[in-house]
């Protein structure tokens, strides 16, 4: 345990297995159950978490990362109580408040009034704090014109705004994120981006399950990395990262990151972006200056190196690709570090934007080092013109 270590940790989770049985055949009325009694005995099973052990320190913010059907999900249904799990032991000390499904607690036919007095008893409070602090969940979600709507009219963004800050009210001693906070708007996701500064220096549990390996870097005090069900490595965050970077580009099964054996070895460390005054950020503005860069480590000599960033949007896009294909290769000797930073205006269209780095060397420009998705840059706006930048443009309308 680490930050806050108190006697006892806040989430303690011992050899947790849990499995689901996947039927062969599927039956939605009693006729064909009584036609085909046999055939929906047959199963196959499948092991979503196979004897999964760690424990979070009071004040932690812990991250789980994982590819999709990893188990990660399933993992924090089992802490919520969703689901039991059917082998091992989780104890959860102190008040819980999880934010794992969009839509999960909510009525669709019920207005946001009712759902957030509802869902914020069901989460502990009584029912006089729940209406003392419905204003401020109405105004945290930004919801104040869409109090009388139901749930039903409502777009997955606005759910997802009224879900966490419902969650957020609670001030619970354990908080539960799932990575369903990528289906709300740039401006909302920077805002709980804030509420998880707050809640950190407040000195809340926090259990963050998410594909962005910024977002890990940056909160998180320790990460776990599952694979398959299974724990493959608790540590620090920026080891976490690189390893499921590995394991998305294939190094863990037996490939390489880089290009192969002979080649240089190099690594790239970190990748990130930065504002007209050189902070880093995880969103801009259209048409705000913006420099996207990386760092690289060179262990061994690389006489020839070449780098370039590739900006992916939502929908897993390729838009635009900054490199130094234009200029002349450079050679870093073994044991050097560098920082590259390209800076351009910022004509991208809204979107969540994934940053992937490479380095590459030699005459054919072997790729040396490849770093799926290690950063990400939010782009947000009131106006969507349905294109993949909005270049600035000079409009003439004569009337004729």
């Amino acid at each position: 345990m680490q930050p806050g270590s108190g006697e006892f940790p806040a989430v303690s989770v011992e050899h947790v297995s849990k499995r689901f049985r996947l039927p062969h055949s599927q039956y939605h009325t009693l006729k064909e159950r009584v036609l085909h009694p046999v055939a929906s005995r047959h199963y196959d099973e499948l092991v979503a978490l196979r004897d999964v052990s760690f424990d979070v320190a009071p004040g932690e913010f812990f991250g789980i990362v994982g590819r999709n059907g990893s188990g990660k999900s399933t993992l924090l249904k089992c802490l919520a109580g969703i689901y039991g799990a059917d082998e091992g032991a989780i104890e959860v000390r102190g008040r819980l408040s999880p934010f794992i499904e969009l839509g999960v607690g909510f009525n669709a036919e019920m207005n946001a009034h009712d759902n957030v007095l509802i869902n914020a008893i069901m989460l502990g409070l009584t029912r006089k704090q729940a209406r003392e602090r419905f204003d401020e969940v109405i105004a945290f979600a930004e919801l104040e014109e869409f109090v009388d709507l139901k749930l039903k009219n409502y777009s997955s963004g606005m759910a997802v705004r009224l879900g966490f800050a419902v969650a957020v009210q609670v001030d619970a001693d354990v908080l539960l994120v799932d990575e369903v906070l990528a289906v709300g708007d740039a401006s909302f996701q920077q805002k709980c981006f804030d509420e998880f500064d707050r809640m950190k220096e407040a000195g809340r549990t926090i259990l963050f399950v998410t594909h962005d390996m910024s977002t890990v870097r940056r909160f998180c005090d320790r990460a776990m990395l599952i694979e398959r069900g299974e724990v493959l490595d608790i540590g620090d965050p920026e080891d976490i990262s690189r390893k499921y970077g590995e394991i998305n580009f294939g190094q863990a099964g037996g490939g390489e990151v880089s290009g192969g054996a002979g080649l240089p070895r190099v690594q790239i460390t970190g990748a990130w972006c930065e504002d007209a005054a050189g902070k880093r950020v995880l969103a801009l503005p259209p048409g705000a200056r913006c420099t996207a860069c990386m760092e690289v480590e060179f262990e061994d000599a690389v006489p020839d190196a070449g780098f370039s960033i590739a900006f992916r949007n939502d929908v897993k896009h390729t838009i635009y690709v900054p490199g130094t294909e234009q200029e002349e290769p450079r050679p870093f000797a073994a044991g050097s570090r560098a920082v590259v930073r390209f800076e351009f205006d910022n004509w991208l269209a809204p979107s969540r934007y994934t940053l992937t780095p490479r380095v590459h060397g030699g005459a054919r420009r072997d790729l040396l080092d490849h770093r799926e998705d290690l950063a990400t840059l939010i782009v947000d706006s009131t106006v969507y013109t349905g294109g993949v930048a909005d270049l600035p443009t000079r409009v003439e309308v004569r009337t004729l």
